[in-house]
């Protein structure tokens, strides 16, 4: 019974997203309601390449997968995600047609909203429970996470969806919506890496600050002792903590960053592959043309025309 209504859930939630993107093309589709957006896809094998920040994604048409650092995860409906840090990724639709695209529901997260709950949260437990959560030792969790919806959570992101219809009602609902789907989350499977999203000195929002720090600065040289020390880490138990996190060395992190922004770089401003290696902290173009080839899977020049000519 309750697999029946979790796929009826989908069904309902995929022919409002399907009324809501139909004749706007492939892509993501921002809505009304600031934090909401919507992504439709009608083709497999297109790689989406990019940095995604903290956000709740649940599929409710169609398979996707998504690759960060050397680990695969795919997912398909009924399912979603949560990514906690911002963290460079890449999609790819594994099941989709023009007749029945590949449908997503798309939440931005915001730790600050998060922490007032789980303060709310933690207030409303007797006080034994509370003292036994502050004891518990915190074990570093990995910043994506892939989990089955339950009905409680695809009936907020109905409701929520159910109000583009009725914008007048949006500034006063919408927020009381969001925060319920924050509580589902909490106290869903994942709760213990949601909780950390917003936990003050939790290993996750140290390391989540730190990528900030790594995100600023991406182009210049990277010294891991002084990002362990704005951790408040050692050297060792930084690399470990971040690695946990995001899936990759602080280093192969900000190489993502450098080759995503040379792409940008070369597709948007018309920049040749030489400068924007350059611009991007690369002082090798051949080192910059290996490690591009490897994530993008062609030579810049190659990769761009083809992105060219799809667009």
């Amino acid at each position: 019974m309750t697999d029946e209504l979790i796929a009826d859930r989908c069904r309902e939630l995929a022919a409002l997203i399907n009324r809501h993107t139909n004749g706007k093309g492939d892509g993501f589709h921002q809505t009304s309601i600031a934090p909401l957006g919507f992504s439709r896809e009608s083709l497999t094998g297109r790689m989406l390449h990019g940095v995604s920040t903290p956000m709740l994604a649940i599929v409710v048409q169609g398979k996707k997968g998504a690759a960060l650092g050397e680990e695969i995860y795919r997912y398909g409906e009924a399912q979603y995600l949560v990514v906690s840090v911002d963290q460079p990724i890449t999609g790819f639709i594994i099941e989709a047609t023009p007749d029945r695209p590949f449908l997503g529901f798309k939440l931005d997260l915001d730790p600050r909203e998060l922490c007032e709950i789980i303060a709310v949260q933690t207030n409303a437990l007797a006080k034994p429970l509370r003292m036994r959560i502050a004891d518990k030792k915190e074990t570093s969790v990995r910043g994506f996470f892939v989990s089955t919806a339950d009905v409680s959570l695809l009936d907020c992101a109905l409701r929520l969806t159910r109000l583009l219809d009725t914008p007048q009602d949006i500034p006063i609902l919408a927020p009381m919506m969001i925060r319920e789907i924050y509580y589902r989350l909490l106290i869903g499977e994942q709760s213990e890496a949601v909780r950390q999203i917003a936990t003050s000195g939790s290993n996750m929002q140290r390391i989540a600050t730190v990528i900030q720090s790594i995100k600023v600065d991406f182009t210049k040289p990277m010294r891991v002792a002084d990002l362990a020390e704005q951790a408040s880490m050692s050297p060792s138990s930084f690399h470990h903590h971040f690695k946990q996190v995001t899936s990759m060395s602080p280093l192969q992190y900000q190489k993502q960053l450098r080759l995503l922004e040379a792409r940008r770089l070369m597709l948007a401003e018309n920049y040749n592959a030489i400068t924007a290696a350059d611009r991007v902290g690369y002082e090798s173009p051949s080192q910059f043309s290996r490690e591009y080839t490897r994530l993008f899977g062609a030579p810049p020049i190659q990769d761009i025309e083809r992105l060219l000519s799809v667009g």
